[in-house]
């Protein structure tokens, strides 16, 4: 009999043995590894810049410009006609004219001063006022009625704005002058008709406000 209980008491020591051989002690047994770092994300992409297209039914025909342009000048000229049909082939249909009287005087610099009436489809008509200074090759005085296409206009009140003109963009044609000024991805068209109007005033800028100003700049 003890040699019975010596037999089993020899097994279950040799069984604990060899359990406590294969099992590490918790302080030498590796921690796991740490988790790899998230890569950062990758930076927003830049948005493009937003520009403003006006809707095709808040746009002005090439007849109606041109019927306008015949009850404010007075006149049936073909060479209106004319040079709505450049305006629009190069910028497309306006959002917007404007009509109205300007007086300006130069010897090589020189000022303008207007006012008159925007004219749109569906944002209202509203008053303003221009001024700005010029230079060019050109002398004496005028005073002229004028026309004003204006492109991407996105709200009346955005036309208060600094216009600079755009090289390369003056036509005269049949009586009638046409440049061009921008600010904000708006384009401005002045058409100007009869005599005294002066090529030159195209090199300067207009200034738009709310109201009437002596100071052009």
């Amino acid at each position: 009999m003890r040699a019975t209980i010596r037999l089993v008491m020899t097994g279950v020591l040799l069984g604990a043995f060899g359990t406590a051989q294969g099992a590490a002690p918790a302080w030498a047994q590796g921690s796991p590894p740490p988790p790899p770092a998230a890569s950062p994300a990758p930076p927003p992409a830049a948005a493009p810049p937003q520009t403003y297209s006006a809707p095709a039914d808040s746009r002005f025909s090439s007849s109606e410009i041109v019927n306008a342009g015949h009850r404010f000048f007075g006149t049936v000229s073909r060479g209106l006609a004319q040079v709505v049909e450049k305006a629009v082939s190069q910028w497309g249909l306006p959002n917007g004219y404007v009509l109205g009287e300007e007086a300006g005087g130069a010897f090589v610099a020189g000022l303008r001063y207007g006012e008159g009436m925007l004219y749109t489809k569906n944002a209202g008509d509203l008053k303003v006022y221009w001024q700005g200074p010029s230079i060019g090759f050109d002398a004496g005085g005028e005073g002229a009625r004028t026309m004003m296409l204006v492109y991407n206009l996105p709200q009346t009140n955005a036309i208060y704005e600094r216009f600079g003109g755009i090289d390369g963009s003056a036509y005269f044609i049949g009586g009638f002058g046409m440049t061009a000024l921008t600010a904000n991805n708006i384009v401005l068209v002045p058409i100007r008709v009869g005599v005294g109007f002066r090529l030159g005033a195209n090199v300067g800028y207009l200034k738009f406000t709310p109201h009437a100003t002596w100071n052009p700049l």
